[in-house]
């Protein structure tokens, strides 16, 4: 009986002390490498660009108004519709001053027979000098009046000043305005115009003729070609921009005036620099830095950024070409720690 005791008892320390030793090697071993997404410094073509946002505008944009109160007996436009430089769009009742530019036409008739028999009579020297003066005088006042009454003729006619498309009317046939009230506006969108401000640490970059691309959010990322055709003398004093005016071809109708845009314009040609997937930059008080992955180690680097492109940041010091950046999983690294990288996860 005694026997079977010891045994069990040598047993028992042979297993606890296999434990022990378990245990010993276990806080030897060192820290598990954290698994995180990675990509090599790559080179690309990145241009000078910048971005702004802007405003369509048209190219001529007017709202029409009357020179004279009176009353509306026409309208000849189809609301949305183009019209022609110089087409009737409103009429004004104008009985009153086609009845004046009647007795206007027959004054003029007869200063112009009266002038006609005084220079005869003159020539024949049956009328003094006085005479035919006075009759050329009479002569000219009428033309005056002839040409004040086929003015204020011609002002109770609305007519458009270009080509363009018209507006929804605000007034309606029988309506009396007064003089300046808002008609219709007409725009002329054949070609539209953006306005878009840039910071004045580039002026000395910009130029007209330079080329932009616009893009509306209402239609997606398609780019339209445009053209910088005014840049403002006038740099803004509170936001230290330069205000800047741009053209682009709209003869499809596509762009609506008022539409928000976003433009991008190149400073210069392409060059071929180091980006980094803006994910890996990690911001702080001291600037940017990223994790470089060295050895299967974590290390902390510094980095200067330049220009961005999409998704792309340049840089401009603190990392190799080839040099493997962390792009996901720095909040859990550390300068030193183990890592390694993984497949990154589908998005």
């Amino acid at each position: 009986m005694t026997s079977k005791v010891v045994l069990i008892g040598t047993l028992a320390l042979g297993v606890a002390g296999s434990v022990v030793a378990q245990n010993g090697d276990a806080g030897k071993a060192g820290p598990q490498a954290t698994a995180v997404e990675a990509q090599p410094v790559a080179r690309l073509s990145l241009g000078d660009e910048v971005s702004a946002v802007g405003t369509l505008r048209s190219s001529e944009s007017v709202v029409l108004r009357p020179e004279t109160a009176g009353r509306i007996a026409k309208i000849g436009f189809v609301e949305g519709r183009p019209v022609k430089r110089g087409d009737m769009l409103i009429g004004l009742d104008a009985s009153v001053q086609a009845a004046e530019l009647a007795q206007a036409r027959a004054g003029l008739s007869l200063a112009q027979a009266n002038f006609r028999r005084t220079e005869d009579l003159f020539n024949r020297k049956f009328v003094s000098q006085r005479a035919l003066d006075e009759a050329r005088a009479g002569l000219r006042v009428a033309e005056a009046a002839d040409q004040a009454a086929a003015a204020r003729l011609a002002r109770m006619t609305v007519r458009a000043p270009f080509d363009g498309i018209v507006g929804i009317r605000k007034v309606s046939i029988g309506d009396y305005v007064k003089e300046g009230a808002d008609l219709v506006n007409l725009e002329a969108i054949d070609m539209l115009k953006v306005d878009f401000r840039l910071p004045e640490r580039h002026i000395g970059s910009l130029a007209p003729g330079q080329r932009l691309t616009v893009s509306a959010d209402a239609l997606g990322t398609t780019p339209f070609p445009a053209t910088v055709t005014a840049i403002d003398p006038l740099i803004d004093a509170e936001g230290r921009a330069i205000r800047l005016q741009a053209t682009l071809d709209n003869r499809e109708g596509k762009l609506r005036p008022g539409m928000f845009a976003r433009v991008r314009l190149s400073l210069g040609e392409a060059q071929s620099v180091l980006v980094v997937p803006e994910q890996a930059l990690v911001p702080t008080a001291e600037g940017q830095f990223v994790f470089r992955i060295v050895e299967g180690k974590a290390q902390r680097t510094s980095v200067q950024v330049g220009r961005r492109q999409g998704t792309s940041v340049e840089i401009t010091d603190g990392l190799p070409e080839g040099a493997e950046v962390v792009t996901a999983g720095q909040i859990k690294l550390r300068d030193g720690a183990p890592v390694r990288a993984v497949a990154p996860a589908a998005r």
